[in-house]
């Protein structure tokens, strides 16, 4: 069933609509889920590295993909989020990273740590991530191939 989950998960994360615009691969163990994708030069800001919002939408969504791991019946929502901004990135891969660090009945905690090619730290994050009323089974792409 576990591995059911993870799979119905990554499926419901490619099949997002912005998921056209961001070209990434994501993979979802228990507690734990990671996140690749390859730079394109349109994702720049005007001094020419990656903008904020690929580091805060890569963060978000291992730590978020990492909590939903977790929880088989309802869908997370992110309540908050920090982030740290270490290092600007040209071009290459980057990679992330979220782990899930705490749960209660209601509400996940998750860090996430992204990395250039080199393996250096990039960003560093952790969310907190409530439960909706949502069921997984209502989520368009929530399914087995």
């Amino acid at each position: 069933m576990q591995e059911q989950h993870f799979k119905k998960l990554e499926n419901m994360y490619h099949a997002a609509p912005f998921q056209e615009l961001i070209k990434s691969k994501l993979k979802i163990s228990e507690g734990k889920a990671e996140l690749e994708m390859e730079i394109d030069p349109i994702l720049h800001h005007a001094a020419d590295a990656i903008h904020g919002f690929v580091y805060f939408k890569m963060m978000d969504d291992v730590a978020i993909f990492a909590a939903n791991s977790l929880e088989e019946e309802f869908f997370l929502l992110t309540s908050s989020f920090n982030l740290y901004f270490l290092r600007p990135v040209q071009s290459g891969k980057i990679r992330g990273v979220g782990k899930v660090v705490s749960r209660t009945k209601t509400q996940y905690i998750a860090e996430a740590v992204i990395y250039n090619d080199e393996n250096k730290e990039i960003g560093r994050g952790s969310g907190t991530f409530a439960m909706s009323r949502k069921p997984f089974a209502d989520v368009p792409g929530y399914k087995l191939d």
